[in-house]
């Protein structure tokens, strides 16, 4: 099965978008919502230009074109509930909760698409969602309470909203081309971007980085342009030749990657993210999102 090695490529791939978006909210931008516009500027730069080149296929339907667009949106409003919690929090606590997506993804595949989920893929479902509540548990210094951070139920929503893209976008791919697809869904999600985040506060943040010369346009600019689209159109190609179910699964392994990836950074640079680094909290991020990944594995079988 060679969705099951694309996907897993996928995962590793994008897991570095994160890091990287992670060091450009820690280090360089002053709102949350700094780099989700520039994300939203090159993604759209990015959809138009792949149309303009590809054009249109000859007898692609508009229903295709819409689901198309749908993905991208749902990516879209994915994407900036993660990026607002990812501002905040560390990267190895919101990356391995907004993988949960395939729980949803499984789910809504059953409903829409009929793929039909066995009795281990099931329990894959619950050992995912246990992963995801675990290593979003935190707790109080003062009085010792283990508490579930608010941050979690967003990053749920997002990981809805991912799982819904990831089925649509299967049905678009089943009726038109991978890359006039891709180009839709980033048209979509970098318009999602620039409607949440093309406000004033945030786009003199943006303007500062040109006029400074900022190191975060170099992060974004690779992020957007190159690493970012090899992972998703990697994930894409995954999603056209596999099951949506089991491919969302197999690239929420993305999660394990950002904690591994996370904790080597933290180790060699000091305070790079912004990441805890106590026994405890690096006991709980690697078992939590080892649980998320187990369970992903359970549903990919």
């Amino acid at each position: 099965m060679p969705w099951v090695l694309i996907a897993l490529v996928s995962g590793g791939i994008t897991s570095l978008v994160s890091i990287s978006d992670k060091t450009v909210m820690y280090r360089y931008a002053k709102t949350p919502l700094t780099l989700p516009l520039l994300i939203g500027m090159a993604q759209t730069t990015v959809g138009i230009s792949i149309l303009a080149v590809a054009g249109i296929p000859n007898g692609v339907d508009t229903e295709p074109i819409l689901l198309a667009l749908a993905s991208g949106a749902f990516f879209g409003l994915s994407g900036i509930l993660s990026q607002r919690v990812l501002y905040t929090r560390e990267v190895s606590r919101t990356i391995p909760v907004a993988q949960s997506s395939p729980i949803f993804a499984a789910i809504l595949a059953l409903a829409i698409l009929n793929e039909g989920i066995t009795l281990l893929q099931w329990i894959g479902i619950i050992t995912t969602v246990v992963g995801s509540a675990l290593i979003s548990l935190r707790t109080d210094e003062l009085s010792r309470n283990v508490f579930l951070d608010n941050s979690f139920y967003l990053l749920m929503l997002s990981a809805f909203f991912f799982g819904a893209a990831s089925v649509i976008g299967k049905l678009a791919l089943d009726e038109s081309p991978l890359v006039f697809t891709h180009g839709l869904r980033m048209l979509a999600l970098g318009i999602i971007f620039l409607f949440f985040s093309l406000r004033s506060e945030p786009w003199f943040d943006v303007k500062r980085f040109f006029k400074e010369r900022s190191p975060a346009l170099l992060f974004v600019s690779t992020n957007e342009f190159i690493t970012a689209n090899v992972g998703l159109i990697t994930f894409l190609w995954a999603l056209s030749i596999g099951p949506a179910s089991l491919v969302s699964a197999l690239f929420g392994t993305r999660a394990l990657f950002v904690v591994l990836y996370s904790l080597c950074i933290a180790k060699i640079w000091k305070g790079a993210l912004g990441e805890e680094n106590s026994p405890g909290t690096i006991l709980n991020k690697v078992f939590s999102a080892s649980l998320i990944v187990v369970g992903v594995a359970a549903i990919s079988i």
